[in-house]
């Protein structure tokens, strides 16, 4: 996908405007423009959402976890950069997913500094594998899902990442019983919490459950933020978010 610069002449055609081109090249870098400047994307590069991705990566203290994360990421590499998080709901645009990851760790970092028994490692983990394998759930063009795979649709993000777990556990000769596969499966597999959002377990660890909750706190203020932002300032209230419930949200004027 690519950016063009194209010069013509606009013309009447049965008596409706259209443009015959005389000129047309790929844009430069001296053009000043970029693809995300005529699509809605996130309001971080995606370069920059990556390094930040990546270096929460080399942070991880606990090597078999590195690897395990290092392992799933890779699997997605190419399209985390411009990945949606969502077809609808949340952080629905180019570079949702990356977006949706670094808030979350944002959070995830304040959350480990107050409540201190929280493994770090975990929710770090936790939080970038969470959705890693909506890439390959969902099929998106510039940020926008026309469909879900077949794999998303006869199994699903959660089921799929913890396969990969599971597969790169046995590449790396893990025990499949092991802390770190076990605690890092239910965290994946607990993080929606109940049966009818798509959770086959509930969480059952402390970080499971926090990990719930920053992904919930996020989605939720995501949708709180972009109904705001289109909404006129004239308007004193949204329209009905889906993701709230379907309740309007009231702007105050503090």
């Amino acid at each position: 996908m690519t950016l063009v610069k194209v010069q013509g002449i606009v013309q009447l055609y049965r008596e409706k405007p259209q443009v015959k081109i005389t000129r047309i090249r790929n844009v430069s870098n001296e053009d000043g423009v970029s693809l995300t400047d005529f699509i809605r994307a996130a309001p971080i590069g995606s370069a920059e959402l990556l390094e930040v991705i990546y270096r929460v990566i080399e942070s991880i203290s606990d090597p078999v976890i590195r690897d395990i994360v290092s392992f799933c990421v890779d699997k997605v590499s190419e399209k985390l950069a411009h990945y949606p998080a969502a077809k609808m709901h949340h952080h629905a645009y180019f570079a949702g997913l990356a977006y949706h990851i670094v808030r979350m760790l944002e959070i995830g970092e304040f959350l480990c500094k107050q409540r201190a028994f929280l493994k770090e490692d975990m929710i770090k983990a936790g939080i970038i594998l969470h959705d890693i394998a909506k890439p390959e759930e969902m099929i998106a063009q510039l940020g926008v899902v026309t469909d879900y795979s077949v794999q998303g649709k006869l199994i699903g993000h959660i089921a799929m990442a913890a396969g990969w777990i599971t597969e790169v556990a046995l590449r790396l000769e893990l025990p499949l019983d092991s802390q770190q596969v076990i605690g890092l499966q239910h965290l994946i597999l607990s993080h929606h919490n109940l049966g009818e959002w798509g959770s086959p377990v509930q969480p059952q660890t402390a970080e499971a459950v926090a990990l719930h909750h920053i992904d919930a706190l996020d989605a939720k203020l995501q949708m709180a933020e972009d109904a705001l932002n289109a909404t006129s300032d004239k308007e004193l209230w949204t329209q009905p978010v889906r993701g709230l419930e379907n309740k309007a949200l009231y702007r105050m004027s503090l």
